[in-house]
């Protein structure tokens, strides 16, 4: 009874200290106060209304949006074939291949941002939006990998053999038989891309074109200058995103579950 008493409040603290901060962060977001920690003015929408209004952070939320789609949309591409690669390759390559491929996830973040420069700068497309869209596919497509590549594990790795004497081209038993079998680690993949494309900073910043911002840019230059008049408008759009962040794994998690029910009530 004690032990489960002390887990719960373990739980319960460590669910508070994550949590409480953005959950501040949502309730400052209905006053028009500039400081977080002083209330002025009572229980107002207006920071809501300022958000919507300016036009300046409307086209970086498009942006940042946009960016974060599209490089997700790659990612999820290179990386399921890469992923779909790696598992049907011989054991003494796909290692090394793993290994590799998970290079850019134990890598600071610094020295990718640092290599990715200097790369783009030697070929002349050094702050370019090639060189910002290929920075964020840089940083994305390795938690690709490591998404699908569970989902193949658990795949029969004979199906597509079978597919293949059953008469099907490759191509046909790839998007017939595995790529169904695969699904959810791959949109599990894209859901994780879209989050980290939508969070960085550190590659934006350095692959970026000087006239173009995100979010997390944008943000860091109005804290840092600290003279911009749209730097509280800033705290709701922050508790949007919490809300749709939140309300995008409740749905997802919901559509996982239904399956499972559905197994079960078989049984």
């Amino acid at each position: 009874m004690v032990k489960k008493i002390l887990s719960v409040a373990l739980c319960a603290v460590v669910l508070v200290f994550i949590y409480a901060p953005i959950l501040l962060l949502v309730v400052y977001s209905f006053t028009t106060s500039n400081v977080i920690g002083k209330w002025e003015g009572g229980f107002s929408f207006e920071l809501y209304g300022q958000l919507f209004r300016n036009a300046e952070i409307m086209q970086i939320l498009f942006n940042t949006v946009w960016l974060a789609l599209a490089a997700a949309a790659l990612s999820t591409a290179l990386g399921t074939a890469g992923a779909i690669g790696i598992f049907y390759s011989r054991r003494r390559a796909a290692k090394p291949l793993q290994a590799v491929s998970q290079i850019p996830v134990i890598n600071a973040e610094i020295v990718t941002a640092i290599s990715l420069a200097l790369l783009f700068s030697a070929i002349m497309l050094y702050r370019t939006y090639f060189s910002l869209l290929v920075g964020h596919m840089v940083l994305c497509t390795p938690f690709v990998v490591l998404s699908v590549l569970p989902k193949l594990k658990q795949m029969d790795s004979n199906t597509y053999e079978a597919a293949l004497d059953l008469g099907a081209s490759p191509t046909q038993a790839l998007f017939k038989i595995v790529l169904p079998q695969i699904f959810s680690g791959v949109v599990s993949g894209f859901m994780l891309s879209v989050t980290l494309s939508l969070d960085d900073y550190i590659v934006t910043a350095f692959t970026k074109p000087p006239m173009f911002d995100t979010i997390s840019t944008y943000v860091y230059n109005a804290v840092k200058n600290g003279t911009n008049n749209s730097t509280p408008a800033l705290r709701a759009l922050s508790a949007l995103i919490f809300v749709v962040m939140i309300a995008v794994l409740l749905v997802i998690n919901l559509r996982a579950r239904k399956p499972q029910a559905a197994k079960g009530a078989r049984k």
